[in-house]
């Protein structure tokens, strides 16, 4: 069966940066569009990137334009989440989407910026 797992969230001062990660299994990985989406609390999930099955397309929602980065090695089934110039408003629990008919997910990571 279809299986997201991510890492490596926790707390980052605002300015600092993280890595996440997605572990992918169940599926061909190499097939599928992967995304990432966060939601914040009180907030509805919203869609933070996405990046084609080859990697070469890549999408970002205004607000981490020039700051995150997704990108994918289909040879780990993995993707990842490179988050740079953190701010507190990026504070969030960070899923892994792929839509194969339907949508999966991930459990999310914690992502928290603070001072």
């Amino acid at each position: 069966q279809v299986q997201l797992v991510e890492s490596g969230g926790g707390l980052v001062q605002p300015g600092g940066s993280l890595r996440l990660s997605c572990a992918a299994s169940g599926f061909y990985f190499s097939r599928y569009a992967m995304s990432w989406y966060r939601q914040a609390p009180g907030k509805e999930r919203e869609l933070v990137a996405t990046i084609s099955n080859l990697g070469g397309t890549t999408n970002y929602a205004d607000s981490v334009k020039g700051r995150l980065t997704i990108s994918r090695d289909n040879a780990k089934d993995t993707v990842y989440l490179q988050m740079n110039s953190l701010k507190p408003e990026d504070t969030a629990v960070y899923y892994c989407n792929v839509r194969i008919i339907r949508a999966y997910w991930g459990q999310g990571t914690q992502v928290t910026v603070s001072s």
